[in-house]
């Protein structure tokens, strides 16, 4: 069962957050939400379930969108004041971070990443989101507006009991480098780019 640990602050470029760390003492990994405002209040709270990209999110990488999701998502939920962050530590879609670039190197020769992936022995996409109840169970929030442009999230988090008000577009400028990766979200993980009226 994950477990709550200790919460501190948070000074950011987008403003002050409060921070939460978390534990799953059964798969020995620590995660953490960081939040702006009362995130127990019955208004649906804006949330982005992000998983780890050491590559995207600390080093900058071009490969991907994470990076930018996750500061564009930041800059939202400091813009209205309110929301969360979960920051869930399943790097490379759960395969890991050197099984990432294990997989970066297949992509190198021509893969997509979900045919990287599934060379490398793994399923296209490893992760877990059964651990978003508890740590919104925790934060108070009763029904959530997701950032996000992955159905499997938004289904993930309706089979867990947790009431989804809708989904807001969060889309990245593509890049050369990051083309063919945004292609194969779209067309074999089915993500949804843009407004679901379009």
């Amino acid at each position: 069962m994950l477990r709550f640990i200790e919460s501190s602050t948070l000074p950011t470029r987008w403003g002050r957050f409060d921070i939460h760390g978390f534990e799953d003492p059964f798969k020995g990994k620590e995660h953490i939400a960081i939040t702006m405002g009362d995130c127990a209040s019955n208004e649906p709270l804006l949330v982005r379930i992000h998983s780890e990209c050491l590559t995207g999110d600390a080093l900058g990488s071009l490969r991907c969108d994470c990076g930018e999701q996750l500061q564009e998502a930041m800059r939202r939920i400091s813009q209205i004041g309110r929301g969360a962050i979960l920051y869930l530590r399943q790097e490379g879609r759960g395969i890991g971070l050197v099984n990432k670039i294990r997989a970066y190197n297949l992509q190198d020769q021509g893969a997509d990443t979900v045919e990287a992936n599934e060379r490398l022995g793994f399923g296209a996409d490893m992760r877990d989101y059964s651990i978003c109840a508890p740590m919104l169970q925790h934060l108070g929030a009763k029904k959530v507006q997701i950032m996000t442009n992955n159905p499997r999230k938004i289904k993930a988090l309706k089979s867990l009991g947790i009431e989804v008000i809708d989904r807001v577009p969060l889309q990245a400028d593509s890049n050369p480098h990051n083309v063919k990766y945004l292609s194969t979200k779209a067309g074999k993980l089915g993500h949804i780019f843009g407004d679901d009226s379009e």
